[in-house]
């Protein structure tokens, strides 16, 4: 079972940070799901509420009400929430990152599979059995 991360948590969904709240969670949720910083979030929610004043605060009492709390443990490590973090911010790049890394895996696979096929290969393990043999035959004697 993986222990440390929840099976109901989405990624892709938005939810209300609890554990970083002011009043409901929501800016928290809304900073954290797309990477922003909490205190300007909290500081353009305030003022776009201010500025909207029943309409606004209606919204923000609606999301607190129908944005789920997020869970506790919801990523299995940093990286996994970095990973996400990116996607919502800029998902091309993210992919275009993913596929980066991936051609140089490529590439390394492409290397190591000419180096064993070739005869060099064979060769050099030939050494490496002979020098084992020649160790063997030192600590025996």
């Amino acid at each position: 079972m993986n222990q440390g991360h929840n099976s109901d948590f989405d990624p892709r969904h938005l939810y209300r940070d609890t554990q970083n709240k002011s009043f409901a969670g929501v800016c928290a949720g809304i900073a954290k799901h797309f990477g922003f910083a909490v205190g300007p979030t909290r500081f353009v929610t305030l003022v776009a509420i201010m500025m909207t004043l029943p309409l606004g605060l209606f919204l923000y009492i609606g999301a607190a009400i129908l944005l789920k709390p997020m869970p506790n443990e919801s990523f299995k490590n940093r990286q996994e929430e970095v990973f996400w973090q990116e996607i919502r911010r800029s998902p091309k790049a993210t992919f275009s990152n993913v596929r980066f890394r991936l051609r140089q895996i490529d590439k390394s696979l492409q290397r190591l599979e000419r180096y064993v096929t070739s005869s060099r290969f064979a060769t050099d393990r030939g050494f490496r059995d002979l020098e084992a043999e020649d160790r063997a035959s030192r600590t025996s004697t």
